[in-house]
């Protein structure tokens, strides 16, 4: 079917709770639905623009927050299967659809008359007579509308247009090659000797992805991050894990096809332009504007707090590898494929465990059970799996959201394993978000994991990193499920880049408390309790190898923020620039950056450009407000579980970042906490 008479993605959503009619979506009713969508709000923002009457919040906000009810529909199923679900047809739609949205978009935020409507409120807003959230809902879009080019001359806007729909076309282009370049690798794993050092769960996972790939009997390595970490942390054989490594180093860098080279350098050069369109010197400056930062240099400031310190203590760490592995007779300097292997191996010395002995105590069906538990002390929230509710993936799973009063409170899908039709890492989304200005809409939010998927009728292990991830993307979907604002432009995640993580950094602390380890913390085949011993020397790792981990984060933010320092065409190698920054840091040789430029997702097809720093950034907050939980002596204290409900997870952007935190904590954060946790104070 390609009319759009029938079509379930614009028909009412009348199955349970709204949710999305997935048994009846296929992929040719997509397209259709888009263009129907597109043009349903251009006919409609139109009509607003032309308005007859003078411009009021309800005839010109209000009418724009409800325009375009079916192209948000179809957008939040269309852009979450790609990313989760995806195959052939959905990608050439996805290429095909890109820079018709963009421009799209622009039709809409260029459009002179609408944003003179908006700007005639912005003067006369003192006599409004606005509620608070209205107040900042007019704020927002007449930023907004400035950020995207509505001031603009008609040459700026014609020049800006065209900058969009490229940019839509190349971050799609970029998000596929990384998938194809992880579609294609395998490293098929030949016999006892390939297998040399790996543990039981990482030896079934790699038999079932092998199975998957079609080659059962074998054992196959992939370059999901929850497949080659282990490999790289576990295998004895040096020169499988150079091999596996330098695939995954290489992701997005290799000539032919899926080369990302070309694409970031074009990409850094646009946005530069478009700064420089803007009124700002350099990208990094237009885009931390709108944020806590303000400022690139407040960023770098951040950065260069914890790099001095992380580097001193990643070379530490470093000469603690050689030593052992000088120990073990291994002739040669530690590499970046040699980290993962023998720090794992100072940790089963040093704290007397390893890896392959915590993984049993961490199951994922556990895992979600604590993520639950906690919601539930800290927020009142229960959680009813539903098998009524269709899924797009039979590994997909359902559960129905109720508050402390038994109320609904929305729909959280559960995505958690790997598989070779959802690009790699982890991520929170939307298929509908909370507002109340139609009616009291409850939203539905999904978490995506990438974990290796268990043989039938096994449980799935997680390592302490997966738990951690896992915890992580469900402090991001509380933000959603708990928003409760009237307006959609405010709704839940839609905040500040460099606020955005605290919510899902926070809910990462309560993982690591004895209180939900020693409860959820079971083996998986006796179901007995993980031992305090070991639980205590859990704990006691906690700040191992922040070196390592603190240095490969802080560089790939550097080198982010270095991309989008210059003017347009200072990016004509974007490699260059990387190795620049990595000089002039002092990157430590054994060290790779977490992210490598040609498959840095988050900011050529994600939405952190010049942003990646806003993870650290919300770590200070994220630290110094767990303190606060532990200065209380109780890490559920129902008063500040009143006020992290109240000022952060309920309350969207509904106001200021820096005044949300405040009213949460009665102050702003310091670095103090975070070097802390991070075992970098000295």
């Amino acid at each position: 079917m390609t009319e759009t008479a029938g079509n379930p993605l614009l028909e009412p959503w009348t199955g349970p709770f709204g949710a999305p009619p997935f048994r009846d979506i296929e992929v040719a009713h997509f397209r259709p639905a888009l263009d129907t969508g597109m043009a349903e709000q251009r006919a409609e923002t139109d009509a607003i623009a032309e308005h007859p009457a003078a411009a009021t919040f309800d005839n010109t906000i209000v009418a724009l927050e409800t325009s375009g009810f079916n192209l948000d529909r179809v957008c939040s199923v269309f852009f979450n299967l790609s990313g989760s679900h995806t195959n052939d047809e959905i990608q050439s739609i996805e290429r095909d659809v890109a820079p018709l949205l963009a421009r799209h978009s622009n039709e809409i935020s260029l459009n002179a008359t609408l944003f003179a409507r908006i700007a005639s409120l912005w003067e006369r807003r003192a006599a409004l007579g606005l509620d608070v959230e209205q107040a900042r809902v007019l704020e927002r879009y007449h930023i907004n509308y400035l950020r995207a080019g509505a001031g603009l001359n008609a040459a700026g806007k014609t020049r800006l247009a065209e900058i969009n729909e490229r940019m839509a076309t190349l971050a799609t282009l970029f998000g596929q090659n990384i998938l194809a370049d992880e579609k294609a690798y395998t490293l098929i794993l030949d016999g006892e000797a390939d297998l040399a050092g790996l543990p039981d769960f990482v030896v079934a996972a790699a038999a079932q992805a092998a199975a998957e790939r079609g080659v059962a009997g074998r054992h196959v390595i992939t370059l999901s991050r929850s497949s080659i970490e282990p490999f790289l942390q576990f295998s004895k054989r040096r020169d499988l894990r150079e091999k596996a490594f330098t695939a995954w180093s290489k992701r997005g860098e290799n000539d032919g096809p899926n080369d990302n080279r070309p694409i970031m350098a074009e990409m850094i050069d646009l946005r530069a332009e478009r700064a420089g369109l803007m009124g700002f010197d350099s990208f990094a400056d237009f885009k931390l504007a709108d944020t806590m930062a303000k400022t690139p240099g407040a960023a770098r400031e951040l950065l260069d707090t914890v790099w001095a310190p992380a580097r001193r203590r990643a070379a530490v760490e470093e000469a603690d590898l050689q030593a052992l592995a000088a120990a073990e007779g291994g002739n040669f300097k530690i590499a970046p494929w040699d980290w993962r292997y023998y720090s794992e191996a100072v940790r089963s010395q040093r704290f007397a465990f390893d890896e392959a002995e915590l993984k049993p105590y961490l199951q994922l069906e556990s895992i979600i059970d604590a993520a639950f538990y906690t919601a539930n002390r800290l927020f009142g929230l229960a959680f009813k799996e539903r098998f009524d509710v269709p899924a797009y993936h039979l590994d997909v799973r359902v559960f129905e959201v109720t508050g402390a009063d038994g109320k609904h409170v929305g729909l959280f899908f559960g995505d958690y394993f790997a598989r070779s039709s959802k690009r790699s890492g982890a991520w929170m989304s939307s298929f509908r978000d909370q507002q109340r200005l139609t009616g009291n809409v409850r939203p539905i939010v999904v978490n995506v994991m990438n974990f290796s998927k268990p043989p039938e009728g096994e449980r799935a292990l997680l390592s302490f990193d997966d738990a951690h991830t896992l915890f992580h993307e469900f402090g991001h979907a509380l933000h959603g499920l708990l928003s409760e604002v009237t307006y959609p432009l405010i709704s839940g995640t839609s905040v500040s880049r460099d606020f955005v993580e605290l919510p899902s950094q926070l809910y990462e602390h309560w993982l690591e408390q004895p209180e939900i380890l020693s409860r959820f913390a079971v083996h998986s085949e006796t179901g007995a309790p993980m031992p305090e011993a070991l639980l205590k020397k859990v704990l006691s790792s906690r700040t191992f190898n922040q070196g390592f981990a603190t240095v490969e984060y802080t560089s790939s933010a550097l080198v982010d923020l270095d991309l989008h320092a210059g003017q347009a065409g200072a990016a004509a190698d974007v490699m260059a620039l990387e190795k620049a920054t990595l000089d002039r840091i002092h990157m430590p040789e054994a060290i790779t950056m977490r992210h490598r430029s040609p498959h840095f997702g988050h900011i050529f097809s994600g939405g952190y450009a010049a942003g990646y720093y806003s993870y650290l950034w919300s770590e200070v907050l994220d630290a110094d407000a767990f303190a606060a939980f532990r200065e209380t002596g109780d890490i559920f204290d129902p008063a500040l579980a009143k006020r992290l409900y109240d000022f952060i997870y309920s309350a969207g952007y509904r106001c200021d970042p820096a005044a949300a935190y405040t009213s949460f904590r009665g102050r702003l954060p310091t670095s103090e906490a975070l070097l802390r946790k991070r075992g970098l104070a000295e």
